[in-house]
């Protein structure tokens, strides 16, 4: 009998997941393993943690969903903490399992943490075997290969939408064979060294994790309220639910994937309506796609000061007292100041604010903006590691923007879309 060892990460679903399908088509037994990587809960060299509150608590809530999804099929989740590469090789061996499975990794540190796994693998000649399940589009089906990927955007995406085609979604497995799993033992919030969270009742969404709750919100965004069909009219919104998807915490866990939303988005323009706002929700993907394929492109240079800008010699350093003030919503720049108060208190913040949050650091403040997004990695809630500092180098001049320095006009930003200051209101009073 051949045993193999599903290790979930960032792909927390059983819907349209390419890794755990072929676990099943070549092994007689998978043990579903999910591993508290105890650097994930460290302090950053920035000084923040590079965990948070918010997305632990996410996390966890998507672990009892996972397990949940799990069972109901004929398995379970084993829950390890530790060092990945140590914690799955003493699974392999306790089980005797021949081959593991996961999810495939294109940033610097997860790289590196794979790479540990797959030797310490070969040490106990288990054979260890990654797919790429994060993406709209696959990089075998890009019209260019990973070096030649465009450093513009506009670029990447004619091409891709000219030349590529987006596979078709995966169904669930509806058994999975494996030993007995005892019930899941989560470590919690303290045991974490984070602290229990309190959202505030002001919040644009309560969110919660799991891929249950992922397909409750897109139903809902789609199918319930309608919202889909005005997406492209309510995306630079800054109060409630529903003025844009608010995906991406879900996306950035892998509770739901890029393509089964761009299957339910042709759903809804053959039964609903297909305007400029649908293809907008798809075009936001693409964006998502192309801050991963760039990320796996240039590795660890998204992570310096200088970006992918070669010769660019930023001058910007670090002030704490300066940081601190914008960390902390005491600028005195009131838009400012609330959209860093709701960051604060929700482990949120909209599409249009992070801009502006992230223009301020950059060009009002003059810091290094690194700062910013490793603030951003411990505060949000959907911190994805490409958007975030693919977006944040973006911003700073340091990325793929082709502009070069993108320095938003804070006030005139304030008076396009916060006219009658009700988002400042709502969050500063």
């Amino acid at each position: 009998m051949k045993t193999g060892i599903f290790w979930f990460k960032n792909d927390l679903r059983l819907h349209d997941n390419e890794t755990l399908v072929k676990a099943k088509e070549q092994c007689d037994e998978i043990i579903p393993v999910y591993c508290f990587d105890e650097t994930h809960f460290k302090i950053t060299e920035f000084g923040f943690n590079k965990t948070g509150n918010f997305r632990a608590q996410f996390l966890l809530e998507s672990l009892i969903d996972l397990d949940k999804n799990l069972r109901s099929i004929g398995s379970g989740l084993i829950i390890v903490k530790g060092n990945p590469a140590f914690e799955i090789s003493k699974l392999v061996q306790a089980f005797k399992v021949q081959k593991v499975f996961a999810k495939k990794e294109i940033a610097y540190e997860e790289l590196f943490t794979q790479k540990k796994v797959e030797i310490e693998l070969l040490k106990v000649n288990c054979s260890f075997e990654t797919f790429s399940t994060s993406t709209l589009y696959e990089l075998n089906d890009l019209p260019f290969t990973l070096n030649n990927i465009p450093d513009i955007f506009t670029n990447f995406r004619k091409s891709v939408e000219k030349e590529s085609q987006i596979k078709a979604v995966i169904e669930k497995p509806n058994h999975i064979k494996s030993p007995i799993i005892p019930p899941m033992n989560l470590p919690t919030l303290h045991e974490l060294s984070l602290t229990e969270v309190v959202v505030d009742n002001k919040a644009a969404i309560q969110f919660k994790g799991g891929e249950t709750e992922a397909w409750k919100r897109l139903d809902d965004y789609f199918f319930k309220t309608n919202s889909l069909s005005k997406y492209k009219e309510t995306r630079n919104e800054l109060i409630g639910a529903n003025y844009s998807s608010k995906f991406s915490a879900w996306l950035a866990l892998g509770c739901i994937s890029a393509r089964s939303i761009y299957a339910q988005i042709k759903q809804y323009e053959q039964e609903i309506i297909a305007n400029e706002s649908t293809y907008w929700l798809v075009f936001e993907l693409l964006w998502r796609d192309y801050f991963y394929f760039v990320m796996a492109k240039y590795g660890n240079r998204f992570f310096q000061k200088n970006g992918i800008k070669i010769g660019v010699n930023s001058s910007a350093n670090h002030n704490q007292t300066l940081f601190n003030k914008w960390q902390n919503a005491e600028t005195s720049n009131d838009f400012i100041d609330a959209n860093m108060l709701e960051l604060k208190l929700t482990g949120f913040m909209s599409n249009r604010g992070r801009q502006n949050v992230a223009s301020y650091l950059c060009n009002d403040l003059k810091l290094d903006w690194r700062y910013g997004a490793a603030y951003f990695e411990q505060q949000l809630i959907d911190y994805d590691v490409s958007s975030n500092w693919c977006n944040w180098a973006y911003l700073a001049g340091v990325g793929n923007d082709p502009r070069g320095n993108r320095a938003f006009n804070i006030d005139k930003q304030a008076n396009d879309y916060d006219k009658n200051k009700s988002y400042r209101n709502l969050w500063l009073k």
